[in-house]
């Protein structure tokens, strides 16, 4: 199934995010401009209403507000919104101006208008100001919403006359639903242009992403020397493309090594083979005598060891990579270790005219039985390359930042361009492959399958740990440094 496009999510959430903020600015504005408009509204209706008072406040009679009917409708006079009714001492209409049928309803009987026709509207005494709060807001009969203000007001006479000031609002709604409708299409229309634009801009932006894919890609089991190179990478995708090509390269080498590991195995292993095969035919050739037949046979279980020795050092070194390894820690005596080892040896160490000395003190924290493999395969490798009468030096010390245990013994040195690379697996430097017997071998041995020294810095590495050679003229020296316990 093929996953969801990074480019279409990141438009959708862009387009997602400017709806929202078109929205929330939309609404602000359209609320903003309601506001403004009714407050505007509300003043011109307040400002006529306070002087069409005034005008007929200085009017004398009722009589008087006919007669100077067009003053007071000048009020309201150059805005076609505004309308104007004033009523005399009797409640009947007295003005009317702008109406068109949105104000006081006619009485059944008469037929004329009067203060009964208008709505419920509170009444502004003609003592009192005319505030904006004074107000109201009704349906006309037209079914137009009206906002106005109903007012006494004090003839000189001292009857009573009675004004409604109102606005027609149809307009207003007009205007803000068209307003409103504007600012959906613009809202709509800017969500699709930011989509659209977002998208391609989108896509512009992973563009590094694709040309990273495209180079990687040409990684195959026969490039693995190829590294991601895109050009004018973003500062955020260099980290990435470093650690990409920082894994490739170590999944170069492990191949590499994979590579190297299995021809050596291949080629060490088919030597034992090849020698039981050759010595088999060899004896079929003739008839031959029972003494011969048994030197065969011991020949062939010789190498038979070899090969398993070389198998049971192969999976150790399988396990020993895997991250599950389990490892029992302890703390323990590493000179007290040393003496042990060096008594088990004792034996191979006759036969080969070899010294063992054991010296220092210290105390390590490890793995008691892979540290009695890695010792046991660097003595058993001191023992094979030390000459007659010569002598082997176990040494345990101890320094602020490590525990090191080292096997020295003499004989003829490593070349410099050998001492790292005696550590990798089937590496020798001599390249007669001399083997000790296997009988004199402990079970951490490897005898000349060249694993023992790729065994001891497997094991240095399983503790956190490390192991170096040093070779000079007077003699060899194999160090292992074991981390202090903290």
């Amino acid at each position: 199934m093929r996953g969801r496009s990074l480019a279409a999510a990141l438009a959708l959430a862009f387009g997602a995010t400017t709806l929202t903020v078109f929205v929330l600015v939309g609404s602000f504005l359209y609320i903003a401009l309601e506001k403004q408009i009714k407050a505007q509204d509300n003043l011109d209706i307040v400002l006529a209403a306070r002087h069409a008072r005034r005008l007929a406040e200085e009017l004398e009679s009722a009589q008087s507000l006919r007669y100077h009917s067009e003053r007071l409708t000048s009020v309201v006079l150059g805005n076609e919104a505004l309308s104007m009714e004033v009523f005399d001492p009797d409640g009947k209409r007295a003005i009317e101006h702008n109406i068109a049928g949105a104000l006081a309803a006619p009485d059944a009987a008469s037929g004329a208008a009067t203060v009964a026709g208008l709505p419920p509207l509170t009444r502004v005494a003609a003592t009192a100001r005319i505030t904006e709060a004074d107000i109201g807001d009704w349906t006309g009969r037209n079914g137009a919403p009206i906002r106005g203000i109903f007012t006494d007001a004090r003839l000189r006479n001292g009857d009573t006359a009675s004004l409604l000031v109102a606005r027609n609002m149809s307009d207003r709604w007009l205007l803000l639903d068209r307003y409103r409708d504007k600012l959906n299409m613009a809202g709509v229309a800017g969500v699709v242009l930011a989509m659209l634009l977002g998208y391609l801009l989108i896509r512009a932006a992973l563009r590094p992403l694709r040309d990273i894919a495209a180079s990687a890609s040409l990684v195959t089991v026969n490039r693995l020397d190829t590294r991601i190179a895109v050009a004018r990478v973003p500062s955020e995708l260099e980290a990435l493309v470093a650690s990409l090509n920082a894994m490739l390269e170590r999944v170069e080498h492990g191949f590499q090594r994979l590579s190297r590991f299995t021809a050596d195995l291949a080629h060490d292993m088919r030597t034992p083979l090849s020698n039981m095969r050759g010595a088999a035919e060899v004896a079929l050739a003739r008839p031959r005598s029972v003494d011969e037949y048994e030197m065969l046979l011991a020949s062939n279980l010789e190498e038979c060891d070899r090969l398993s020795r070389m198998i049971e050092s192969v999976l150790f070194l399988a396990r020993a990579e895997h991250p599950q390894f389990v490892k029992q820690l302890r703390e323990f005596d590493a000179a007290q270790e040393l003496t042990h080892i060096a008594e088990y040896f004792e034996g191979i160490a006759e036969d080969a005219d070899v010294r063992l000395r054991v010296s220092g003190t210290a105390s390590v924290t490890a793995d008691l039985e892979l540290f009695r493999r890695a010792v046991s395969n660097l003595l058993a490798n001191a023992i094979r390359y030390t000459p007659p009468g010569g002598e082997i030096m176990l040494d345990a010390g101890a320094s602020a930042e490590a525990v090191r245990v080292s096997v020295e013994n003499q004989g003829q040195p490593i070349p410099a361009e050998h001492l790292e690379r005696i550590f990798d697996r089937f590496y020798r430097v001599d390249p007669s492959r001399s083997s000790l017997p296997s009988s004199g071998l402990s079970q951490g041995s490897t005898g000349s399958t060249g694993l023992g020294l790729a065994i001891v810095r497997t094991i240095m590495e399983l503790h956190g740990g490390s192991v170096h050679a040093e070779s000079d003229a007077r003699s060899t020296r194999f160090v292992l440094s074991f981390p202090r316990a903290s």
